[in-house]
This record gives C-alpha cells, structure tokens and sequence, in this order.
C-alpha cells in the first residue's frame, strides 16, 4: 500500500446506466462528478488520495450505485466540497433542496435564492455545477417545460428525469 499525499484527490471511475462517470473527492468531500460527454471535460488522473477523501469517494459511488439501482432518492448524507463563487454555492445549496422527482424553473431558484431577476445568472451556475446528480441540476428546466442545457447532453438529462417518473417533452 503506498502513501498518498495530503491534500490530494481520490479518483474513481463508476459504470452505469447514462456512461462510465468520473468522481473525485477531496479530505473535505466530493468535489467532482464528470459526465463522459461534457464538452468541457474535467480531467483527473487516477489517485488515491488520503483515507479521507477514499471514505467521502466510497460514499458517493455507494449512492449513486443506490440511485441508479432505484434504491436511493436523497444524497443529503454525502458530504460535499464543491468550488465556486458565494453566488454560485447559494444557488446549488438550492438546487439540493429540489426533491427526487421534481422540477423547478431558472426563475423557481432565483426566487428560492432570494434574487427573482437572476434567472440567466442561475442558469450559467446551474451550467458550472461540479457534481450533477448529486446536486440536481438536471431538476432545472425552462419556463415553459422544455430542457434545456446540460453539461452531459439533453439526452442524459432525459433519461435522469425518466428514472425520477418525470415525463418529459420528446427530445428534437
């Protein structure tokens, strides 16, 4: 067994249903979930990272094991690190408040922020979250039901909602 340096990430790949995803987590939780198809593609090398980072890692891939399985609805229990702006942190804090099954609007979460006006500035937070499916973003759609963007495609975003029972419109 070989020692790892502190600080440094534990990284994994977990087959399932919509790809092979990436996951990185970090002493201080999960910081990452990469979709195979994101244009922008994270990249982490394979690490093992500190026993910290290996406990919060084995959690996570344990629960979205669970989802993918039907068997998990809630990811509140995962502890989380994600990085980014105090604007974008309130508005995926938000984002985990979404139930399993549901959906809510750009507008549904600036109002939830406390700032109705920001929707396009909700909408470009949503677009930086570093770990969908965890912090729901595919819960987000526009205004007049439609999907729209997604980091790992609209058909992802699709499929995830079916598995939730949220019917969606027929994908162009």
């Amino acid at each position: 067994m070989t020692r790892s340096v502190q600080g440094e990430l534990a990284v994994t790949s977990l087959k399932t249903p919509i790809g092979i995803l990436r996951l990185a987590a970090s002493e201080d939780g999960l910081v990452a979930v990469v979709f195979p198809q994101e244009k922008k593609k994270r990249e982490f090398a394979d690490t093992r990272g500190s026993d910290a980072a290996q406990t919060h890692l084995g959690a996570a891939v344990k629960a979205l094991e669970e989802y993918f399985a039907g068997k998990r609805k809630d990811f509140s229990d995962l502890k989380l690190a994600p990085k980014g702006t105090e604007f974008q942190l309130g508005v995926w804090k938000a984002l985990r408040k979404i139930p399993f099954g549901a959906t809510k609007t750009y507008a549904d979460i600036a109002r939830t922020i406390g700032n109705p006006k920001a929707m396009r500035a909700v909408g470009l937070a949503n677009g930086k979250n570093p770990i969908p499916i965890i912090v729901p973003c595919h819960r987000v759609i526009g205004a007049n039901g439609t999907l729209t963007g997604f980091g790992g495609g609209l058909p992802t975003k699709k499929w995830l909602l079916g598995h939730e029972g949220v019917e969606t419109p027929a994908l162009l």
